[in-house]
């Protein structure tokens, strides 16, 4: 009796299976729909009119297939390279300023001092607030004709006249970074404080113990623990910063003189502004393949650090 049984249980024993893998299929199915609707469509679609020939007078029509004509039209564009450079300058003075200040900082707070808590979410408010208020903000603070900072200055005697800050082609782009690091510097201090907590106590004490300073204990302990948290930060610093749009557009809108422009802003103008679709999608691929180099660059490093 009890060898007729089985042949009645494996079946349902494998239906069971079967079931328990298509109700796994159907958890990952909102993921994948969200992925392929949201972030592969738009890529692909971004790189097949970047190929074509799309303004405004052919929008609904017939797109005719155009090579790599509008990447030779970009390429050959003087403000396609002003923008690049302003991106390039514009992202890598936000992370060294955002992560050496928020180095700091998170060195600071991961000492046990009273107050450290409420500090410590006071300057979480610069990273929680939406960009919006802060390029506001900021937009009013460096106004030239009733901006705070030009009243401060002038009380303290370092100029003489007040500046226009975001109309002024040698101060326009600063200013927008000295926005971008302010707004930077919380999310860095709290990533690197994680990271710092989550250190072993006993090679400090063993460090101490043989002498070594808190010099010594920073270059040979936390900086070598502290690199694949670095590594991570410096990563998503670079992905997020150099594709930074609305700071820049609110404070500046890329002026004048396209002295702040930069590749975000310049994609946004040929798509929007001048209607030149196929031109603005080329620079948003430029953009994309960029990125993906230095994502790859990223995996190669990281994959050698755990290797090592």
């Amino acid at each position: 009796m009890s060898d007729q049984s089985y042949p009645a249980a494996a079946p349902r024993t494998s239906k069971r299976l079967r079931s328990t893998a298509w109700t796994r299929y159907l958890f990952v199915l909102p993921v994948i729909l969200f992925l392929l609707v949201f972030i592969v469509f738009p890529i692909v679609y971004n790189l097949i009119l970047s190929f074509q020939n799309v303004t405004v007078y052919n929008f609904k029509g017939h797109h005719a297939f155009a090579g790599l004509a509008s990447y030779i039209k970009t390429f050959k564009d003087p403000v396609f390279y002003t923008a690049l450079g302003n991106s390039v300058l514009f992202t890598v003075l936000s992370l060294v300023f955002q992560f050496s200040i928020g180095f700091a900082l998170a060195l600071f707070f991961n000492r046990s001092f009273p107050g450290r808590g409420l500090m410590r979410s006071l300057m979480l408010l610069a990273w929680m607030l939406p960009v919006v208020i802060t390029a506001s903000v900021f937009q009013w603070m460096l106004n030239g004709d009733y901006g705070v900072v030009n009243y401060i200055l002038q009380s303290l005697g370092i100029i003489h006249e007040p500046h226009s800050w975001l109309s002024e082609n040698g101060t326009a782009l600063l200013s927008t970074i000295v926005a971008n690091i302010w707004v930077g510097i919380p999310f860095n201090m709290i990533i690197l404080l994680s990271g710092l907590q989550g250190l072993p106590e006993q090679l400090y004490e063993a460090a101490k113990l043989d002498g070594a300073g808190k010099m010594l204990q920073f270059r040979h302990i936390t900086l070598p623990l502290m690199r694949p948290t670095i590594l991570i930060l410096l990563m998503l610093g670079i992905i997020n910063t150099f594709k930074v749009f609305d700071m820049i557009f609110i404070m500046t809108a890329g002026g004048p003189v396209n002295s702040s422009n930069v590749l975000p802003i310049y994609a946004y103008q040929l798509s929007f502004t001048k209607f030149q679709f196929s031109q603005g999608a080329s620079v948003s691929m430029i953009m994309f393949a960029i990125l993906t180099v230095l994502a790859v660059i990223y995996l190669r490093m990281s994959s050698k650090e755990e290797a090592a």
